[in-house]
């Protein structure tokens, strides 16, 4: 449970944080409305999770293959993961204006933007790397993993899609950028924790 559990949080902060894909639906759902948006915000929703499957998938096998680097691939997901949080928490406050578009992505462009979009690539390969274990079914724990994303996505993004105007409001005075980068930072580090003790007896004890 103290695992599942530190999985939502990490998929949960890490989702919920400022990136290309909440102020691409941001601005979205200021130019085009909720409605229009949606193939969008699907399109994340559902795109990511299966990105995290695939990207998990293709660690199992090299996993099989090479046993060992498990523990390599766990080392630098957990690294990673805090360079991500210390990226986040030192960000500079900037202004998310953005020009606006004729049309809103498609579901289509925007399951295949995660591709693209380094911050999924940190996330999927991070998360993949640091909440499973050779102990138990490589595929079975991907799919919790993709599950915990796909459960966290909706209310995580659809946030930014909703409150676009207020949260972009908000967001432009700097303190109040700062604590919120912040705050995420450190949910992130506490998200990785268990990983780190686990390690930690493995290697130290």
């Amino acid at each position: 449970m103290e695992l599942y559990l530190a999985i939502l949080i990490f998929a949960l902060s890490s989702t919920v944080t400022p990136g290309p894909n909440n102020i691409m639906i941001m601005t979205s759902g200021l130019n085009f409305g909720i409605r229009r948006s949606m193939p969008h915000l699907l399109g994340i929703c559902i795109g990511f999770p299966l990105m995290v499957v695939a990207v998990g998938i293709g660690f199992g096998a090299l996993f099989e293959q090479f046993p060992v680097f498990h523990e390599v691939i766990k080392v630098l997901g957990v690294g990673y993961l805090l360079y991500l949080s210390w990226m986040v928490a030192t960000a500079a406050p900037s202004s998310m204006e953005s020009d606006s578009k004729s049309r809103p992505l498609s579901f289509f462009q925007a399951a295949l933007f995660q591709w693209v979009n380094p911050k999924a690539w940190v996330m999927a390969t991070g998360a993949v790397a640091a909440y499973t274990t050779q102990n138990a079914e490589i595929l079975l724990q991907v799919l919790v993993i993709g599950l915990a994303f796909f459960l966290v996505a909706f209310p995580c993004v659809g946030v930014w899609l909703v409150c676009g105007s207020a949260l972009k409001r908000f967001l432009r005075e700097a303190r109040y950028q700062r604590l919120f980068n912040l705050s995420m930072a450190l949910l992130l580090v506490v998200s990785i924790l268990p990983v780190v003790n686990e390690l930690r007896q493995t290697y130290l004890i």
